[in-house]
């Protein structure tokens, strides 16, 4: 007589059974629900030195005073942008990529960098920004710069580069300059490793992260124009 096959849910439930056993997947535990995800912790940075301007950037109340909505608002801008420790403070850091931010969609708003039918690295000291811009067209996105500090200052003016030195090391200080552009007098456009926020400023070149000047050597040559203008804020005009 021939054996009986079994049919119905039965059947089905034990079929299931055996797959899961074949798939390394026990029925129990793929009926387990999906774990917590972490709380989150608390913010509770204080005060920070740009306060009234990361408010007025997230639409906070501008008060200068950093309340707990406040210190998760900065916090979440800082994971957004890349800013570490990404802990609610208003510091410089924050602060310095909030203008880099703010002025993505027309880094040439005011009109103060010159429009050519050419490449311009534009040096704005006032923001502390660097952008490149052929014609109206934005080429490298603007990106944070640190500029002479006082008796130091970055020359202002209509420059270009005249020299490359991709593993370059300064003669005055002995520090490296990885990525050098040279555009005025010994000043240059290069990395500068470590905090670029650090020592109030540069000793007249124009420094930016080492990943950023490593991009804009790849775009820039010999004979592009670099327009340097305004003030670095904390230096005498």
């Amino acid at each position: 007589m021939a054996a009986r096959t079994r049919t119905g849910p039965l059947a089905g439930a034990a079929a299931l059974g055996a797959l899961l056993v074949l798939t390394g997947l026990h029925p129990a535990r793929a009926a387990a629900a999906p774990a917590p995800a972490e709380p989150e912790t608390a913010c509770v940075a204080g005060t920070g030195p740009y306060q009234r301007e990361l408010e007025h950037h997230l639409g906070r109340p501008v008060d200068g005073v950093q309340s707990s909505a406040d210190c998760y608002a900065v916090r979440a801008f800082q994971r957004e942008n890349g800013v570490t420790p990404a802990d609610g403070y208003p510091g410089v850091a924050t602060f310095r990529t909030m203008l880099v931010v703010s002025a993505r969609p027309n880094p040439n708003a005011a009109g103060d960098c010159p429009v050519r039918d050419h490449r311009v690295t534009c040096v704005d000291m006032d923001r502390q920004l660097l952008w490149v811009q052929n014609g109206k067209r934005v080429v490298f996105p603007p990106v944070p710069i640190r500029t002479g500090r006082d008796f130091q200052e970055t020359r202002p003016g209509l420059h270009e580069v005249y020299r490359r030195s991709k593993d370059h090391v300064s003669t005055l200080y002995g520090s490296p300059m990885p990525h050098a552009q040279f555009f005025d007098g010994g000043q240059a456009i290069h990395g500068s490793p470590g905090y670029l926020y650090a020592y109030g400023g540069s000793a007249g070149c124009v420094n930016l992260t080492e990943a950023d000047a490593a991009r804009l050597w790849d775009l820039l040559t010999e004979g592009d124009v670099v327009y340097v203008w305004g003030t670095k804020p904390g230096t005498e005009d």
